[in-house]
């Protein structure tokens, strides 16, 4: 998942730049002003950084940047997720052109800037020159002690939510007893009032498909009655004339066999007829008018409608009324009951305490050995006698970080006390130590890019070449870019960089404009340039055989 290039077009002082990026130990140099800083710049804005219209380049109307990475396939949900296509690589492009509107994309698909960003925080680590400040921010501190430890935070982080929202439930539910039983006894009462209707899902309809009946039931009677004498009158009836269809048919089938068919249809005829004056007949014997039962009905009906102007609603509607308002009961009840709520309340605090004890448990051993690791790597870099240290102070209220406070405390040499890295007060010192603890803890992170940009400004002399080993080292298991002012750290490197500006002709009333360029350096010019490093602007015999020395040593080193 390591860098492999980046590009650059219209950005600051860089009107175009391709730069194909190797594993191991790179390492950025160039002359003051030059621009060092310029692709860590890019890098960042690249990966969802704030735009800044003040970035586009003097006489262009965007810039554009992006950065193509190894492809991570524990990644591609995370792409997946977000509708971006996983391929072979992953590519990041940003532009912002002078309004200081940006554009982002990822793998050829739009892309926020928080997506840039999130997906920027696996990809590669930038520490800065300033990296101490972060480690004065509680949260930094915390972050890097639970990742030395291995200790997730999320069930942490969920049970404080629980609990939370179970307090905030039992205190809402407390300082609305009142109301709360105001609004259960208004419902209380009108689920009472429809309850004594009791109506059923279905009954409405029902009531009125029998009310409808009973109302018609004489003109129900007489229309069956006279149904009745239509089909079986003597002289006129239907059954009759069938019936002697049939006859007649069937006397002259001999002759005319198709006869026979049409026959056999009015015989069936007349059996359905029959049938149908069958079951007239038994419907007149059960017809009634029937008053009492319509004047039920009425009645029935006159409370299902009364109910329903009451509150305004039609009939049909109250049965789903009084479900919904059984069921608000029912809530308003759950609300009500406070001992239920404060044993939710005393669970949510039990799995959070637990929770929590298990992430401190985790914290207290991984202190000693994190102060340990650094303190060690402080020696290193030539704090000798000076000490590190994780304090964990217990809180006086729980918190959704834990039941502790973390602080890193350093002392710069032997005797002092251990103080806030915040009050360290020599830069030397605050450089050093927060080279230190990145490089104690550069493996915990995934991403398998690590930039250092000046992180050993204020280091010198042997501390400087021991800067350039722990870099080195670090370069076998991960791509490390650093940005350097060292000729010792530039000597261990495995590739080199050099950056520079040059004057160039423009059109207009400026005349020239300052361009930068970044170009791979091969042996003689990593010679060069170290020698530069070593000796200021005038490269000397001497600058240049103690550069081939120290570019021998390193060599010697590597192959040893």
């Amino acid at each position: 998942m390591a860098l492999r290039r980046i590009a650059l077009r219209d950005f600051v002082i860089v009107r175009a730049l391709e730069l194909d990026l190797s594993p191991g130990f790179t390492v950025l140099t160039g002359e003051t002003g030059a621009g060092k800083s310029i692709l860590i710049d890019a890098l960042q804005l690249a990966l969802g950084n704030r735009a800044d219209a003040g970035a586009v380049r003097e006489g262009a109307e965007r810039l554009d940047v992006s950065a193509e990475f190894d492809a991570d396939p524990a990644l591609n949900g995370w792409l997946d997720e977000g509708g971006f296509q996983p391929g072979e690589g992953l590519l990041l492009r940003r532009t912002v052109d002078l309004q200081g509107r940006s554009r982002g994309w990822i793998n050829g698909s739009p892309a926020t800037a928080a997506q840039l960003r999130e997906l920027g925080d696996h990809l590669l680590d930038i520490h800065g020159q300033h990296a101490w400040q972060s480690l004065t921010r509680p949260e930094a501190v915390r972050g890097l002690l639970d990742a030395y430890a291995g200790a997730s935070t999320e069930a942490l982080d969920t049970a404080w939510h629980e609990w939370r929202r179970a307090i905030s439930a039992l205190e809402n539910a407390r300082s609305a007893q009142d109301s709360l039983q105001r609004e259960r006894e208004r419902l209380q009462w009108q689920v009472s009032e429809v309850m004594k209707l009791a109506p059923g899902a279905e009954e409405w309809e029902e009531l009125s498909a029998a009310h409808s009946r009973i109302s018609n039931a004489q003109a129900l009677i007489d229309a069956a009655e006279g149904a009745c004498n239509a089909l079986e009158d003597d002289d006129n009836g239907a059954l009759a004339a069938l019936s002697r269809a049939v006859a007649l048919l069937q006397n002259c089938e001999h002759i005319e066999p198709e006869f026979k068919a049409l026959g056999e249809v009015l015989a069936s005829s007349v059996a359905q007829a029959a049938d149908a004056a069958h079951s007239l007949h038994g419907y007149l014997r059960q017809a009634d008018t029937d008053p009492e039962k319509l004047a039920e009905l009425d009645e029935r009906m006159g409370q299902w409608m009364s109910l329903a102007r009451r509150y305004r609603r039609q009939p049909e509607e109250l049965p789903t009324l009084l479900a919904g308002w059984q069921a608000e009961l029912q809530a308003l009840d759950a609300q009500s009951d406070l001992e239920a709520l404060e044993r939710a309340e005393r669970a949510a605090e039990q799995a959070y305490m637990k929770e929590a004890k298990a992430v401190g448990k985790a914290r207290k051993q991984a202190a000693p050995k994190l102060a340990q690791a650094v303190t060690q790597a402080m020696q290193e870099l030539g704090m000798k006698g000076g000490r590190f240290e994780v304090a964990l102070q217990p809180l006086t209220q729980p918190a959704r970080s834990g039941l502790e406070d973390i602080a890193f405390l350093v002392s710069g040499h032997a005797g002092s006390t251990p103080r806030s890295i915040g009050k360290v007060a020599s830069g030397g010192e605050l450089s050093r130590i927060a080279l230190a603890i990145a490089v104690t803890t550069s493996e915990l992170g995934a991403a398998q890019t690590l930039i250092f940009d000046e992180v050993d400004a204020g280091v010198g002399g042997a501390v400087a070449e021991t800067v350039g080993r722990l870099m080195k080292q670090l370069g076998r298991d991960r791509q490390v870019l650093a940005v350097t002012h060292l000729p010792q750290v530039a000597a261990c490197a495995d590739h080199h960089l050099v950056v520079a500006k040059r004057q160039t002709s423009a059109k207009g009333p400026e005349g020239t404009r300052t361009e930068s360029s970044v170009t791979v350096l091969d042996t003689e010019g990593r010679t060069q340039e170290i020698a530069r490093m070593l000796g200021g602007e005038r490269v000397s015999q001497t600058s240049l055989a103690h550069a081939r020395e120290m570019l021998g040593a390193k060599t010697a080193e590597t192959s040893s």
